[in-house]
C-alpha cells in the first residue's frame, strides 16, 4: 500500500468546478488562485475534462495542486496523470482507483459517508477522506466516525458546505472543505468567481489557529 501524504496548505480548501468548459478554465483558475485557493478540482463529468484540467495544470504555479473529481476508473487515473494531474477525487472508495492514483503519486480524496467506507478507504491508502453529502452527516456526524479513524488521515467535509458552516466543522476538528456550487456554477462569470473565492479566504482565515 502506497498512502502519499496530503499537502499542508495554510488554507484547507478544494475549489470545485463541475461544469466548466475548457475555453472558461484559464480566467477562473487564475482568479481562484489570486484569491489564494491552492488545491482546484475539475470533475469528469464537466465538458471536455481532461482538457481543462491540462490548461489549469499550465496556469498553477508549483504549489498549488489540480486534479480530478468524479474519477471511477483506473483509466481516468491513467489519463489524469498523462495531463499533469496530481489530485485525484472520487464520490467513493473504490480501493484500485485509490492504489493506482497513488502509484503515480497522487494525491487522493476517496468519498465516503460510513464507519465501513471510510476504514476501507484508509486501509487503501487514501491521503484524506472527503464525506459526502457532508450535509447530511452534518458536524456531528462527521465528528463521531472521526473517533474510530486513523489520525494521521485528514477528513474533509464536501457536499452541501459553503463559507458559512466552516466554522461549525471547525469546532469539531474539521478543517478541510470542498467548495462547489457555493463557490461555482457552471457559466459563472471569473468576476463572480473570484469574488466568491475571495469570501470564502476570508471567512476560512476568520477560523484563526487556535480551534481544533
Amino acid at each position: 500500500m502506497i498512502r502519499i501524504k496530503f499537502p499542508s496548505m495554510k488554507r484547507s480548501l478544494v475549489a470545485i468546478l463541475r461544469g466548466i468548459k475548457p475555453e472558461e478554465t484559464a480566467d477562473i483558475v487564475d482568479g481562484l488562485i489570486a484569491a489564494g485557493f491552492t488545491a482546484i478540482e475539475i470533475p469528469l463529468n464537466s465538458p471536455d475534462p481532461f482538457r481543462s484540467i491540462e490548461i489549469a495544470v499550465k496556469r498553477a504555479p508549483k504549489n498549488v495542486i489540480i486534479g480530478a473529481g468524479t474519477v471511477l476508473t483506473v483509466e481516468d487515473v491513467d489519463r489524469l496523470n498523462s495531463v499533469g494531474g496530481r489530485l485525484m477525487v472520487s464520490p467513493n472508495a473504490e480501493p484500485g482507483v485509490i492504489s493506482q492514483a497513488a502509484s503515480h503519486g497522487m494525491v487522493t480524496m476517496p468519498g465516503v459517508f460510513t464507519p465501513t467506507e471510510a476504514l476501507s478507504a484508509c486501509a487503501a491508502g487514501a491521503s484524506a477522506l472527503k464525506f459526502f453529502p457532508a450535509s447530511v452527516l452534518g458536524p456531528s456526524g462527521i465528528n463521531a466516525i472521526r473517533a474510530i479513524l486513523p489520525k494521521d488521515v485528514p477528513v474533509g467535509a464536501v457536499g452541501g458546505v459553503s463559507n458559512d458552516d466552516f466554522a461549525a466543522y471547525a469546532r469539531v476538528g474539521v478543517r478541510t472543505f470542498g467548495l462547489g456550487s457555493s463557490l461555482y456554477k457552471a457559466g459563472m462569470e471569473p468576476g463572480e468567481v473570484a469574488a466568491r473565492a475571495e469570501a470564502a479566504i476570508k471567512a476560512y482565515d476568520a477560523l484563526g489557529e487556535d480551534q481544533p
